[in-house]
């Protein structure tokens, strides 16, 4: 069953009265009135991170991954809650020590702060993070308009290369190989731009299980499609030498998740406070496709122009 067939089985209707669940259909639930936007977000062993071999990344990794939810939104998180799972050898006083002080970096680093949580023994280790942050409005899911760009910010692919690297599915120099590794676990949030997002944006999500899957819940609540030019997309020059390198293809690398990077739409006519914006900021904000009408089928052009089909459009969560 697909996460979003088990949301609507057996969850909409405990929601149905509560507008500030969203429908349980967006990345965070917003109350209005208090101006309240709150994210929680949970993470296993060998399906959310590879290993526990380097617990002060893994902490870093699920902690910027989590504070990404509020960040699409428009909004700047302000405090956090983390519950582990986990026993003597996960847990022990050396890798709590490093994970508290990787914490304490990731808390200065995107000025947000602890406020509790819970620890339970168990073999199993997992960890959930509670996000919080405060804001008189919101960047929701489904408010694209016919006509609309398509925007992401930063680059796609790096994350999912380090895993690559880290699986040793992919060998290479080591600066290039600590750098694909860096990314998969320190993720190039976009903290700064949350307070300009609802400038512009009309709807958005953050990239965390692929670029076409997730393009596809932003909107999957309207009768819209899409174009996407995968020429336009995004990747690093690292990743684009490394492509070359090892006869790579460009479009298995690119919507395979955990980039955490912003995805929104945008009217055309904001298109010049969109380039300033990523000017003043220092942050790269690329045009990469198209919101078109739902009578039409969504479209993916190759580096050729060519229409494709995606193999991979990302991960599916499925129980």
């Amino acid at each position: 069953m697909h996460e979003f067939e088990l949301i609507k089985k057996f969850f909409s209707k405990l929601s149905k009265l509560n507008k500030s669940s969203l429908h349980l259909n967006d990345d965070v639930f917003f109350h209005k009135n208090k101006n309240l936007v709150i994210s929680i977000d949970t993470y296993n062993l060998g399906t959310h991170f590879l290993d526990f071999k380097k617990p002060d990344f893994v902490i870093k990794k699920i902690l910027r991954s989590s504070i990404s939810d509020i960040i699409c939104k428009g909004v700047q998180p302000k405090f956090y809650f983390v519950s582990g799972s986990g026993n003597k050898k996960t847990f022990s006083q050396n890798n709590m020590l490093k994970i508290s002080r990787s914490l304490a970096v990731e808390q200065k680093k995107y000025g947000i702060l602890l406020c509790g949580g819970d620890t339970t023994f168990s073999n199993n280790l997992s960890f959930s993070v509670t996000s919080v942050g405060f804001s008189k409005n919101i960047v929701y899911r489904n408010k694209a308009k016919y006509n609309d760009d398509i925007y992401v910010t930063g680059n796609l692919g790096d994350s999912y290369v380090g895993l690559q690297f880290l699986k040793k599915k992919i060998t290479s120099k080591n600066k290039i190989k600590e750098y694909f590794i860096s990314k998969y676990y320190k993720p190039d949030i976009q903290i700064n731009l949350a307070n300009k997002l609802l400038n512009f944006a009309n709807t958005s999500i953050d990239i965390s299980d692929g670029l076409i899957d997730d393009l596809e819940k932003m909107i999957n609540k309207q009768n819209f499609s899409y174009t996407l030019n995968l020429r336009n997309v995004p990747i690093s020059k690292n990743l684009n030498k490394l492509i070359k390198n090892k006869n790579l293809v460009r479009s298995n690398l690119i919507s395979n998740g955990d980039d955490y990077q912003v995805l929104f739409t945008a009217s055309p006519l904001k298109s010049r406070i969109i380039l300033n914006t990523s000017k003043n900021l220092g942050i790269k904000i690329t045009k990469i496709g198209k919101i078109i009408r739902g009578t039409k089928k969504s479209v993916i052009y190759d580096l050729k122009g060519k229409q494709i089909e995606l193999k991979n459009k990302g991960h599916t969560h499925q129980f």
